[in-house]
């Protein structure tokens, strides 16, 4: 009977929490999935009206503009960011001096919210502010930097912030895999003449595909449901030059009173999140079997 019960206590403990998590979370997504394919408007309206707000969806110019800034924004973030981050790990996998401290610095901006880096940095951009107004003090006066009011550049000062911040959790993860890499392999590679780009291109960087795609999934998800960031740095603007499907979904469902249509945009998200995530849990459960 003890046995039973210090079995099953455990289990009556955390089981509140699951329930509850499990019903706000998948109950919640199944509840938005239903209002995509209802009339909702300013309330929750059940009027069953199939595909229509989904065929509005994709009419829209704003929803293209969205995904296409979302396209720039996540090729230039998680591009930016995985190259900064493998370049960073390189060079502090040299030994050098102060290591430490180094580290702590390039990971420090991933212990901000992007509240705060889009706060920042939308004063370091601005043109009054920032960057332009300090190089004309310098004694520059026709130097200019106004991306961020520009409509065409403006999305590229979100890739910038982005970058800043997620370069260095990119390095933390290739620094790791780096140590765990056998020095034999690099000091047998020395040994037969090759120098050390030619190591890390040809030996060490492929022995890292698996943090590669790791880390190419963890950015790619923050990129696809980046609103916070956009929020706080350009909250959309000039105009909608900036909006991204996740500012989207927020306009039109609490700015634009179009519950149906802002849910039709949040399951189109959750369907490309599900996209990159079902293939990598799939090859990941698919791979246990033969690993043991």
């Amino acid at each position: 009977m003890k046995n039973s019960f210090e079995t099953w206590l455990p289990k009556l403990v955390v089981a509140p929490a699951f329930v509850l998590g499990f019903a706000f979370i998948y109950g919640l997504m199944v509840w938005n999935g239903v209002l995509s394919f209802s009339a909702s408007r300013m309330l929750p309206n059940y009027e069953w009206v199939g595909l229509a707000q989904y065929e509005k969806l994709w009419t829209m110019d704003r929803w293209w503009v969205a995904l296409k800034n979302l396209g720039i924004f996540g090729v230039g973030y998680v591009g930016g960011s995985l190259a900064i981050g493998v370049l960073l790990a390189v060079l502090l996998d040299q030994k050098i001096r102060s290591e430490g401290a180094l580290r702590t610095i390039y990971l420090y901006p991933m212990a901000l919210s992007f509240v705060v880096t889009g706060t920042a940095w939308k004063w370091l951009l601005n043109p009054g502010l920032g960057i332009e107004k300090m190089v004309r003090d310098w004694g520059f006066p026709n130097f200019e930097f106004g991306w961020l009011v520009d409509t065409d550049m403006a999305i590229y000062c979100v890739v910038i912030a982005g970058i800043w911040q997620s370069a260095g959790f990119a390095m933390a993860l290739f620094l790791a895999g780096l140590r765990g890499i056998d020095d034999s392999i690099i000091k047998a590679a020395q040994v037969d003449g090759a120098s050390l780009p030619r190591i890390y291109w040809r030996i060490v960087l492929p022995a890292l595909r698996p943090v590669f795609f790791s880390t190419l999934m963890v950015l790619s998800h923050l990129a696809i449901k980046s609103f916070d960031l956009v929020m706080a740095l350009t909250a959309g603007g000039p105009g909608f030059a900036t909006d991204v499907p996740a500012t989207f979904m927020y306009t039109m469902s609490f700015s634009r009173g179009q519950i149906g249509l802002g849910a039709a945009s949040a399951t189109m998200m959750l369907a490309t999140v599900a996209a990159l995530v079902v293939p990598y849990l799939y090859s990941e459960l698919r791979s246990k079997p033969h690993d043991r």
